[in-house]
């Protein structure tokens, strides 16, 4: 499965999606919000699993009082990615044949099976960017959270979407706000319940104020 925290290099391409319909229903315990849904496409050089293609779509999310994005479609080009993200984060990645093209200045992402394409043509000047989110999935022990950071030169880029009539992802299909985010490294921190995460955060308050204070030094001096 690789190790954890995993760390990603690659490209991507990251659009916000303000299109009405097609809310997937969430997982038991995880409620949606309103707001942008996000749609990420991304070639990946290197990963604990190696070298691989994803598409992700997800909805703002709450579980309990964490806010984050939970993933509802996921394809992925490797078993093995399919089979960490599945287990480690509790994603829904699926196998797909995905290709990650160049067109100038512009990156296209293609879904040949369901025949889905991102097009992200830049628009402005890169600039360094780093984003930190949380994502909040189902696993098979339940309800997790998992904190995550991409760093990387992001460009705003016009972001247009193509998407069958009779798909699923039909709501998605138009132009959207995006971004294409090079020399990107990505930081997946390991996923856990929602009562881990909060016994280790009172475990670390309790350790910093109960850590003792300092010494203070004097330095002695001729007739003190």
């Amino acid at each position: 499965m690789g190790p954890r925290p995993w760390r990603l290099t690659g490209e991507c391409i990251v659009g916000l999606a303000r299109g009405g319909g097609g809310r997937k229903a969430l997982p038991a315990d995880i409620e949606s919000l309103p707001g942008p849904r996000l749609v990420l496409g991304a070639q990946y050089d290197e990963s604990p699993v190696g070298p691989y293609r994803e598409l992700a779509v997800a909805e703002p999310a709450r579980l309990g009082t964490r806010v984050g994005m939970c993933v509802t479609t996921m394809v992925v080009t490797t078993a093995e990615s399919r089979r960490a993200g599945r287990a480690n984060w509790g994603l829904p990645k699926e196998l797909g044949t995905l290709e990650w093209l160049h067109d100038g200045d512009a990156r296209v992402l293609r879904w040949l099976e369901r025949d889905v394409v991102l097009r992200a043509t830049p628009v402005g000047l890169p600039l360094p960017a780093l984003v930190p989110f949380r994502t909040l999935q189902r696993r098979a022990d339940g309800p997790v959270s998992a904190l995550a950071r991409v760093r990387g030169l992001a460009r705003p880029a016009k972001l247009e979407v193509t998407v069958p009539d009779h798909d699923p992802l039909s709501w998605l299909a138009g132009g959207h706000l995006g971004t294409v985010v090079s020399s990107a490294r990505l930081v997946m921190g390991e996923a856990c319940p929602p009562e881990t995460a909060a016994v280790l955060r009172r475990a670390a308050r309790r350790a910093s104020r109960s850590a003792p204070e300092p010494a203070l030094s004097s330095v002695s001096h001729p007739g003190d």
